[in-house]
């Protein structure tokens, strides 16, 4: 069975890390690079940078903070935000990114996925999906949770690995900051429909919370941010905690 990976997410604005509730009420939570630096050091798996308004405000992920991040890591890294095209996303990746993740110009344009996932190989395009629950189904939204698109998530995950995507990072809005665990049922119903890794994001609280969404998740990573920016818990003792309880883990990283 392949390793349950654990990712660490900035969300970056005006090059500061800041995080929110339900996509709202942004605070600052530090500098990306000191971040990023410590989660190296701490051993985890992947960091991704979300650059949480280049979308609404109409511009592209801030390279200066790519490059900043991509400096202090030896792990993958992720970049999303702002990537409405072929040359968003060359930017990224010439600064410093191992990935982009795109969402609102994904849904725009279907066929981005494709064409990037041919020039760069699968694993390096992340379509990202920000859903919430309406009556029996989730609701995709676009440009930072702001805009119902219409979208049900299961379907658009579908259509997304149909077009190249070599990863689908599903947020769940309602549990956005909360702390109060990851929606499992949203996250076993994506993994279930796609061939390709889920990786769940929103909710994440505590270390059971991280075991909920790899069990009955189904999820092949999981990412948090607030849990980790405020030192609550430390990832070596996450990762022990995960594979005291037969999840299987990067033991390097313990």
């Amino acid at each position: 069975m392949l390793a349950k990976r654990v990712i660490a997410c900035l969300d970056v604005r005006d090059g500061a890390v800041v995080k929110g509730v339900q996509f709202q009420d942004l605070a600052r939570a530090g500098d990306p690079a000191e971040l990023a630096r410590r989660y190296n050091a701490e051993g985890i798996d992947e960091l991704v940078i979300l650059d949480v308004t280049a979308t609404i405000e109409n511009r592209r992920a801030l390279a200066d903070t790519i490059r900043r991040v991509s400096a202090e890591l030896f792990i993958p890294l992720a970049v999303g935000g702002g990537i409405r095209s072929e040359t968003d996303a060359e930017a990224a990746l010439d600064a410093g990114a191992d990935k982009v993740a795109l969402n609102s110009a994904a849904i725009a344009d279907p066929s981005l996925v494709t064409r990037l996932s041919r020039r760069y190989g699968s694993q390096a395009v992340v379509v990202a999906i920000d859903a919430k629950r309406e009556d029996a189904r989730f609701a995709v939204f676009s440009r930072s949770g702001s805009t119902q698109t219409g979208r049900d998530a299961v379907a658009w995950a579908r259509q997304a690995a149909d077009a190249g995507a070599g990863e689908i990072l599903l947020t769940s809005i309602d549990r956005d900051g909360t702390r109060a665990g990851f929606d499992c049922e949203m996250t076993a119903a994506v993994s279930a429909a796609v061939p390709i890794p889920v990786i769940a994001s929103g909710g994440a609280g505590t270390f059971a919370h991280f075991h909920d969404v790899f069990t009955a998740g189904r999820a092949d990573a999981a990412l948090a941010a607030s849990v980790f920016h405020f030192q609550e818990h430390a990832v070596a003792a996450l990762k022990s905690f995960l594979h005291e309880r037969g999840v299987p883990v990067r033991q390097s990283s313990c």
